[in-house]
């Protein structure tokens, strides 16, 4: 199964492509787009070209389990999503993933704008192995 990670955010949006066969995951781009139906609209493209058979969308719950307004409105993206493209949306926690994409930059000898242009790319390829590790697929 071929599956498509979006790290969603206000500024930019992470998205890394898994497959659950070879669990081969890969960090693919990041969209900097702050207006919401730009940046819905690059992230359809970007799911058309891929073609995945399952999309996931980080889930930002808090640490005590509880939603607050940004799970909301994943919870909603992922919704407006999967209607838009017919294909199954799983919300996945993403707690924490950004924390483990910036630990495997450090040391990376980047700067810290050229980390910014891949982390979230990198915190979406965790939400793969967040589900292939967790026997999701």
């Amino acid at each position: 199964m071929r599956i498509l990670a979006i790290d969603l955010g206000d500024a930019r949006t992470g998205l890394a492509a898994g497959d659950d066969i070879t669990r081969h995951v890969e960090p693919l781009k990041v969209i900097e787009e702050r207006d919401s139906a730009t940046r819905f609209a690059r992230i359809l493209k970007e799911v058309e070209a891929f073609g995945p058979d399952r999309i996931l969308i980080g889930f930002p719950l808090n640490m005590d389990d509880t939603e607050g307004p940004r799970a909301k409105a994943s919870r909603t993206f992922a919704d407006r999503l999967g209607d838009a493209t017919g294909i199954e949306t799983t919300l996945q926690d993403e707690r924490l993933t950004s924390f483990a994409a910036d630990e495997a930059l450090k040391g990376s000898g980047r700067t810290r704008k050229s980390k910014k242009r891949i982390q979230d790319a990198l915190a979406a390829a965790e939400l793969i192995h967040d589900f292939l590790r967790l026997g999701s697929a």
